[in-house]
């Protein structure tokens, strides 16, 4: 048997899993500081539910990895967590509104495998439910901006509107049968250009006044507010109008340093209602993906349970896979780690002692390991190299006899006789 990955899968050796997960932790300490909760639903959905009028999309649904139970019921895998997320608040309606959660876990989609496409991959998903206010949306970026300073990444957090540019396709006079497909091309402007993009769009029936008025708006240069000035110029109808309105009152509640109207950006998808926001790394020529998205989406939620009543909802969305290759590029030392491992102890025919000096040090909190191999100094400090554990403990007779150990820093060579305060100390 050849032993190999199902295709678009793949494992994450320890040196990159351990900067998944310091990814992971940083979002959820970000998450919890603006009082979102987790939630868990399961990887398994009844088919039913994933294939809902309101839920992906034909798309979506064609990737869905379907099955049968020996029930003989249809089910497939979640392919995003938005639908998990509307069953949830259908089946619990005693939930207090606002409903804030955060999910973080892994979606599936059999689609075709790409660089930066695979067929399993992960979701952080940040939403919340009930609340139509800008605040809400406002948390959205504040959220972004947090994380990705404690990440230690220059970033943009690029921000639209979907009623603005519904009222700006509105006033070039494009057929209304054609505005989602504009709206699509629209999306894919920062990778193709402008010409391409004009002529995409005139591919689909536009005609050429329409087209270069709808470039030009789209194009106008500025500060924030000098762009919102000038729509208000530009483009004078009730879907606009609303548009800047909440724009406006969404740039009062947050810092704008990093901030950029960019009134191009359109978030494809169809369910968006609101603002909407995209983050890049600020140094685009380093890395052009987006690293995390999303916008106000205050129908779908209704839509799907098929009920009277209202759910807005607004949420971010952050890519764990190009956040993770991003870290690798600019902060490549952490990608070295191979080990959680902060302190590993050599024993030098002290084994016994060894283990309960390595217990004392997992009670101060210290992330502790020792050899298990009885192999030499030389072997030992090997190892410790190889998978970069930043600190050696020698441990001797004499040593024990003194209550004072020699701590080695492996990447400066320097020691120090310590006692195990001081270890302590000096590690965290």
């Amino acid at each position: 048997m050849k032993l190999m990955n199902a295709r678009g899968t793949r494992d994450f050796p320890p040196e990159e899993k351990i900067v998944r997960q310091k990814i992971i932790a940083t979002l959820m300490t970000t998450f919890e500081l603006f009082g979102f909760s987790p939630l868990e639903t399961p990887l398994i959905e009844r088919f039913e539910m994933l294939s809902a009028k309101y839920a992906g999309g034909a798309e979506i649904l064609k990737e869905t990895f379907r099955f049968k139970d020996q029930g003989d019921r249809e089910l497939g895998l979640r392919y995003d967590l938005t639908v998990p997320l509307a069953r949830f608040v259908g089946m619990n309606p005693t939930l207090k509104m606002p409903f804030k959660r955060y999910q973080i876990g892994r979606v599936f989609r059999d689609g075709p495998i790409k660089t930066g496409r695979m067929r399993e991959f992960w979701q952080c998903d940040v939403d919340i439910v009930g609340s139509s206010s800008m605040l809400a949306d406002a948390q959205c970026v504040q959220i972004a901006q947090n994380f990705f300073k404690d990440l230690g990444l220059d970033v943009n957090i690029e921000i639209s509107s979907r009623k603005l540019l519904d009222g700006i396709i509105e006033s070039c006079e494009i057929p209304e049968d054609k505005r989602m497909a504009v709206i699509l091309e629209i999306d894919k402007l920062r990778k193709v250009g402008i010409n391409e993009a004009q002529k995409s769009i005139h591919a689909l029936g536009v005609n050429n006044a329409a087209t270069e008025r709808l470039m030009e708006i789209l194009s106008t240069k500025g500060s924030n507010f000098e762009k919102l000035e000038k729509m208000k110029e530009l483009v004078n109808n009730r879907k606009a109008a609303d548009g800047l309105k909440e724009l406006e009152e969404l740039f009062t509640y947050i810092d704008e340093k990093d901030v950029v109207l960019n009134l191009s950006l359109s978030r494809g998808l169809s369910y968006y209602t609101g603002p909407v926001f995209e983050v890049f790394l600020k140094d685009e020529k380093q890395f052009g993906s987006s690293l995390a998205g999303g916008g106000r989406w205050d129908n779908m939620i209704g839509e799907f349970l098929g009920s009277i009543k209202k759910y807005p909802a607004v949420g971010i969305s952050f890519g764990l896979e190009p956040i993770t290759a991003v870290l690798s590029m600019v902060k490549k030392e952490e990608i070295l780690q191979q080990t959680v491992t902060r302190l590993y102890i050599i024993p030098i025919n002290t084994a016994n002692e060894c283990v309960a000096i390595a217990q004392e040090l997992r009670k101060a909190g210290v992330n502790t390991d020792m050899d298990l191999m009885v192999r030499g100094v030389s072997k030992n400090l090997e190892y410790a190299n190889r998978l970069a554990i930043p600190y050696v403990l020698f441990v001797g007779g004499d040593e024990i006899k003194q209550k004072k150990y020699k701590l080695r820093d492996m990447k400066t060579g320097k020691e120090e006789m310590l006692d195990l305060k001081g270890v302590v100390k000096r590690i965290k």
